[in-house]
């Protein structure tokens, strides 16, 4: 069987040595004769495993002891509205930083349960740029302060995490968690979909400093208060486990693999690589953001001659190059170069590329 480079920006890619793993173990996990889809969360094979996970994780990232980690379900949107309701009162304010689609989304579904301020936004300029920190108009009494920090379908990304003062920062990671080292430090929640850096899609990874589960809130259901998961260890009710195995076997494949240092140097050579095709090809393909803020996760471009659009998917897709349409939002194509992506993938698609240009100029 031949597998396509896959360019998805989600579900995306999975590492090829997870998938195989989790393929010899599907039908006999950890030897219990049964699949790991199969065992109770309550029982000790699953508990023992999940530990270990959290455990891999920490390490990774080195996430100090007064954070807590969740595996929560909902994917990152249903986080928009769950964020604001453990962590504002009614009647609270947060400011929201506006740097594209997700960040923009992530205000509309905050706004029944907080009082949005946009202290920031950079749309007016179709999201190309970064709103410059010395103009963001943050509110000290806020309850915290939202960020996405890569924007798949723009494809701008934070490349030093912002000084926001004693307020707490929020931090939508969906697309570039574990891209490279952060210090978990610099912030009070991160949350991320698993279904780009993490595993398949189903999982949110969330780490939040646990002083903010104390804050008085307000009424809500069991299931929704981060407080009660973290009492409950992630199963106040039944989790995805089958997405907390394999987001731990891609946990191990990192640290088989360098850690985020290595993955780290890995994405910048991927990301410049597309970059300089795009950039050095004449004015045949075109990235419009701000060089300095652009996704080493999410690549943006359009042709010149729009009207090639539709040969170059289909080219592109019979050379075994999946998933390059952009999103309807933008159009033209995209290319999304998570930690899965290799480095031959994108070698193959810059291959073609220039191919493709020099065929169609």
């Amino acid at each position: 069987m031949s597998r396509v480079w896959n360019f998805s920006a989600g579900p995306a890619a999975l590492p090829l040595p997870v998938l195989e793993r989790a393929q010899r173990e599907l039908l006999d996990w950890n030897g219990s004769s049964a699949s790991v889809m199969e065992q109770s969360h309550r029982g000790k094979r699953f508990i023992a495993m999940a530990q270990q996970v959290e455990a891999n994780l920490r390490e990774l990232m080195s996430i100090p002891d007064d954070y807590v980690v969740l595996f929560e379900q909902g994917g990152a949107t249903q986080h928009f509205a769950q964020i604001p309701m453990n962590l504002a009162r009614e009647g609270d304010s947060a400011d929201y930083i506006l740097t594209g689609h997700w960040s923009e989304k992530a205000a509309s579904e905050a706004a029944p349960y907080v009082r949005v301020n946009v202290a920031a936004s950079s749309k007016a300029d179709s999201y190309l740029h970064m709103p410059p920190r010395e103009t963001w108009k943050l509110d000290p009494s806020a309850s915290y302060v939202h960020i996405a920090s890569n924007e798949t379908i723009h494809g701008v990304e934070f490349h030093q995490i912002p000084d926001v003062g004693n307020v707490p920062l929020v931090a939508d990671m969906s697309s570039d968690i574990l891209s490279g080292p952060i210090d978990v430090r610099r912030f009070g929640l991160i949350y991320a979909g698993a279904q780009k850096n993490i595993g398949p899609s189903g999982l949110v990874l969330m780490i939040i400093r646990r002083d903010l589960l104390e804050r008085p809130t307000r009424p809500m259901a069991k299931i929704f208060r981060y407080a009660e998961q973290a009492a409950n260890d992630s199963m106040l009710n039944t989790p995805n486990t089958w997405g907390w195995y394999l987001a731990g076997l891609t946990f191990e494949w990192l640290r088989d693999n360098g850690g985020l240092t290595a993955m780290a140097e890995c994405n910048r050579q991927k990301a410049e690589l597309l970059y300089a095709t795009i950039d050095g090809s004449g004015g045949f393909y075109h990235n419009p953001i701000d060089p300095p803020v652009r996704s080493r996760m999410n690549v943006p471009f359009t042709l010149q001659d729009s009207r090639l659009d539709a040969a170059f998917l289909q080219e592109s897709e019979a050379a075994g190059l999946m998933a390059l349409k952009g999103h309807k939002a933008l159009g033209g194509m995209r290319a999304s170069l998570y930690n899965a992506v290799p480095p031959e993938a994108v070698q193959a698609l810059v291959d073609f590329m220039r191919d493709f240009a020099r065929r169609h100029s």
